[in-house]
């Protein structure tokens, strides 16, 4: 599947996508959950829509680029690059085994992938380093970078943050999985980040709020702030952690633990449903 306009089409791909994250994990015995599932739809917008990406143009400097701050949720672009090509499906299948590519946090070797992730924190500063020497080397391409919210209490997010906005970085745009939950509990239990969307206003970048699973808004959000001159922009997604599948939606639990053979097939019938229901829909225009 290529770009396309059909959004109705962009939302089978994300339960097609959410059945291989949920295969791969119980495959695995061990992964992350929750926060995979709850960034599908991000995923899918920019990578089937937005991004100038694929293997064929992956060594071009003209690519957007994409980082995965909040690495441990790398089931869900695993799932997305295999989807698009640059491996094997069947490579899916070998998460988190020793010697494999597909380890439980993004490692470079695997193609599609632009840096090693996971260390929390980290992810903008390189976004930021590589908005900054593409707009050096005169390269007009858009840089993405996707944190959790629980990631963002690190103090680095905020130095990348200021250092983002004093160089005026507009092909920049951070993106937040707002999901409320990190792995000790609710983030405003953990560590109230108060005004969220005007803290990144107040460090100078352009700030909007969305719903990170309609797949028409977020594309019209990343569409406008693509149109923001002078400064980067951060797409704050409101989203559910482990969207989707009804008993594991909004568990902390289901933070960093597998599906066990039977929740697995309880899963996929859920997700069958909702296929069967998108399909109905169609079919009752």
């Amino acid at each position: 599947m290529g770009k396309t306009d059909d959004f109705r089409e962009l939302k089978i791909k994300a339960i097609s996508l959410r059945r291989n994250i949920l295969k791969m994990l119980q495959k695995a015995g061990s992964g992350h959950t929750g926060g995979s599932l709850s960034i599908v739809e991000i995923l899918v917008d920019l990578y089937y829509r937005k991004m100038n990406i694929g293997p064929e143009i992956f060594e071009s400097k003209k690519r957007d680029k994409f980082v995965l701050s909040k690495g441990h949720g790398c089931p869900a672009l695993y799932a997305v690059l295999a989807d698009l090509g640059f491996f094997p499906e069947e490579d899916l299948w070998e998460l988190r085994q020793l010697g494999s590519k597909l380890q439980g946090h993004p490692q470079l070797g695997l193609p599609g992938l632009e840096i090693s992730s996971g260390s929390l924190g980290q992810g903008l500063s390189v976004a930021m380093g590589m908005a900054l020497a593409d707009r050096m080397d005169g390269v007009d391409a858009r840089v993405y970078c996707l944190m959790g919210d629980g990631e963002t209490n690190e103090g680095q997010v905020w130095e990348a943050a200021m250092t983002a906005a004093h160089y005026n970085l507009d092909n920049l745009c951070g993106i937040i999985d707002f999901n409320k939950l990190q792995i000790d509990g609710m983030c405003c239990e953990v560590k109230d980040m108060g005004a969220y969307k005007h803290k990144w206003e107040s460090f100078g970048w352009h700030a909007v709020e969305v719903d990170g699973h309609d797949l028409e808004a977020l594309d019209k959000a990343f569409e406008d702030v693509e149109k923001v001159k002078g400064r980067p922009q951060v797409v704050i997604a409101h989203t559910v952690k482990g969207k989707g599948i009804s008993f594991i939606e909004n568990k902390v639990e289901w933070h960093g633990i597998a599906p066990k053979e039977d929740e697995l097939e309880k899963a996929l019938a859920e997700l069958d449903e909702q296929e069967k229901a998108l399909d109905a829909e169609r079919k009752g225009e």
